[in-house]
Formats: C-alpha cells, sequence, structure tokens
C-alpha cells in the first residue's frame, strides 16, 4: 500500500504566512525532493485570505481586519476570499498531476478530490455535491471552497477550507461586497447561501472527528496509508523562503498587478417580483454576483446561476454563454433569460470603483 505524509495540526492555529508557506511547499517537495504525495490539515488564526487574482484593498475592510485581530494576506492559489479561523479545516494537498485516480485537466483534478471531500462529508453523516466551479455544497449551500494551482510541470496544490462552524456576521463585516449594501438582509442573503457542519448535523462536532473523517476518505479512495510527520529540513528551508518572499513580503500582500474590484447594482421589476443583482468586477472579470429580490425560485438554483458566472467575462455574450449552461424555463418563476441578462448589464452599468 502507497505511503503518503501527512503534516497535521489542529490544536495549534497557525499564521496566514506558516500555513501558506508550508502549502506553497508541498508540490514543490514533490517535484523537487522525491516526496510522496503530503497531505497538510491544520486550522488558521482568524484570517481572511484573499485569491491570488485579487485586489486586496477592494476584497477587505483592512482597517477593520486589523482593529478586530484578524490577520489578511494572498495564498497562491486562485479563487475568493475565504474566511479562516479555528472552526475551518484548511487543507493543503501536493500531487503529481498523473497519480493513479486524479483525472485529467484542471476540472478532472477538481472533480476528482472533491469527490474525496464528499465521501469525508458522506462518513459524518452529510450528502454533499460538487458544484462547478469550485464548490461542494449541501442542498445547494456551500460548504467548502477549492482551489488549486499548477507551479510546477508536474505536481499541483489543491486547496480547501471546510466550514465546520462560521461566523457569517465577521465576513460581513471585514469583507467589501455587494451584498454590504444590503444592510439587514445581508446576513440572511449569505445564511441561504452557506451552511455548515455544525448546523447540517444540528449539533457540535470536534475538529479532531472532521479531520479523522478526511483521512479515511483519502486513505479508501486512493488505496493509501499515511505518514505522520514533520516537514524535513529541505521543506523547512522551502518554507522559510515562502514566508520571507511572500507571505511576510508587503509586495505579495498588496500585489497592484490585479486589477481594481468595481461595484455596481441594478433593481429591475419583473412578472415575478423584484430582481435584484449586486455585482463585483476585477477588471471585466465577474469577481461576484449576487441574484436576490422576492421572486419565487430555490437557494439551489439562485446559487447554480451565480456559480455559473463568477469568475467569467463580464461580456453580454459570455453571460448569455455561460447562464445558457444552467438555465431552464421557470428557473426563476416570472423572470426570463433576457430579463436576468439584461439586469446584470444595468449592475455593470451602474459600477462604482472600490
Amino acid at each position: 500500500m502507497p505511503l503518503w505524509r501527512l503534516f497535521k495540526d489542529i490544536v495549534n492555529p497557525v499564521s496566514a504566512a506558516l500555513g501558506l508557506s508550508i502549502d506553497d511547499t508541498l508540490p514543490l517537495s514533490l517535484s523537487q525532493h522525491g516526496s510522496p504525495p503530503i497531505l497538510h490539515l491544520y486550522i488558521f488564526k482568524p484570517s481572511a485570505i484573499v485569491g491570488k487574482y485579487q485586489d486586496i484593498n477592494a476584497a477587505l475592510r483592512l482597517d477593520r481586519c486589523r482593529q478586530r485581530e484578524i490577520e489578511y494576506n494572498r495564498r497562491s492559489t486562485g479563487g475568493g476570499t475565504v474566511i479562516m479561523g479555528p472552526k475551518v479545516v484548511a487543507l493543503g494537498l501536493g500531487i503529481s498531476l498523473d497519480h493513479p485516480g486524479l483525472k485529467g485537466g484542471i476540472n478532472g483534478i477538481f472533480e476528482s478530490l472533491s469527490t474525496v471531500l464528499m465521501d469525508a462529508l458522506q462518513n459524518l453523516g452529510i450528502k454533499a455535491g460538487f458544484r462547478p466551479k469550485n464548490d461542494l455544497e449541501v442542498g445547494g449551500r456551500k460548504i467548502a471552497g477549492l482551489s488549486a494551482s499548477l507551479e510546477t510541470e508536474k505536481a499541483i496544490l489543491f486547496h480547501a477550507s471546510l466550514l465546520v462552524d462560521f461566523d457569517i456576521p465577521l465576513m460581513l463585516d471585514i469583507m467589501h461586497q455587494p451584498p454590504l449594501k444590503l444592510s439587514d438582509k445581508g446576513y440572511s442573503c449569505f445564511s441561504q447561501r452557506i451552511t455548515t457542519i455544525k448546523e447540517q448535523l444540528g449539533c457540535d462536532i470536534d475538529m479532531d472527528t472532521v479531520v479523522a473523517a478526511i483521512e479515511k476518505a483519502f486513505i479508501q479512495r486512493f488505496d493509501v496509508s499515511f505518514e505522520v510527520v514533520e516537514p524535513d529540513t529541505w521543506e523547512k528551508k522551502s518554507i522559510r523562503e515562502f514566508t520571507t518572499t511572500r507571505y511576510t513580503n508587503p509586495d505579495w500582500i498588496f500585489s497592484h498587478k490585479h486589477p481594481r474590484s468595481s461595484m455596481g447594482v441594478s433593481a429591475v421589476k419583473t412578472p415575478g417580483g423584484l430582481l435584484e443583482i449586486y455585482l463585483a468586477l476585477a477588471g471585466n472579470t465577474i469577481e461576484h454576483i449576487m441574484i436576490t429580490g422576492d421572486f419565487f425560485s430555490t437557494t439551489k438554483d439562485i446559487n447554480l446561476l451565480e456559480s455559473s458566472l463568477k469568475w467569467t467575462s463580464a461580456k453580454r455574450e459570455k453571460i448569455e454563454e455561460h447562464l445558457s449552461e444552467v438555465w431552464r424555463n421557470e428557473i426563476i418563476y416570472g423572470v426570463s433569460f433576457d430579463t436576468l441578462t439584461e439586469a446584470i448589464l444595468q449592475a455593470k452599468e451602474n459600477l462604482i470603483t472600490a
């Protein structure tokens, strides 16, 4: 049975800089140091971490992060902002692109590794599904976020954050997002889109149990065993270098290579009710979109529409292309495909730079 290495610490929360530096070392250890796959399971100190391509000043209210002693940083993988802390399992995996059991291509990798996390949740009694592009959901509500990066030709870094419990008011307080303009509706809108292991089980659960379920799922899916170890000398040197050059370096954290975010809002009266769109763009890419109002639809269907558009171009033809992939008649009762498209474009016209 193949032996994988496991870095694990869910007792002592780590700084954002250290956790991210360890994760960035994982694929390098495979490609340059001859290591077998490495799974890193840990928890962060309270942190807000933006994706590689985000503008941190546009994504976060940094003054509020400092006031609340919330660390902030930028990871090397894509996707959006995540709020981490002692009740969110952080997962980093360094694995070879051609490892048996992994499907080809980035979509195949996401599908393969999301299946492992779905197995872990099933071990806990929760039935989850994969929502492209990069979320796990339960009943249409996000329970885990996924991301990945390829910094070597041979190995990939896969990231996941699994919500055991979650502080939505904290997120709304420190993030610059269109829902902040919803005022008192902000909490209810996000609580309809996010769920946690605690909520799904209806009771508290300790982190050891969650982590054990993840380990078991990897063992069963890949037919491997784990050796719990510490990073070796070569890896510790790499971790120190990443900490210095990236995660304590203002040039990395506050990189200005990324387009500023702009936010726009639109409201349209439709036969099905009021349709409101809250849109955040990074350049001309949809960074975040919220579809809300007093129309009739399901949380699952609204999340499906929002996910189809996230991280895609805000050009009309691309909006129409991605919406058409998931659209069906009456997905939003009384709201047509064309009406939704126009509402999104109207929000784009109403952009205000953050």
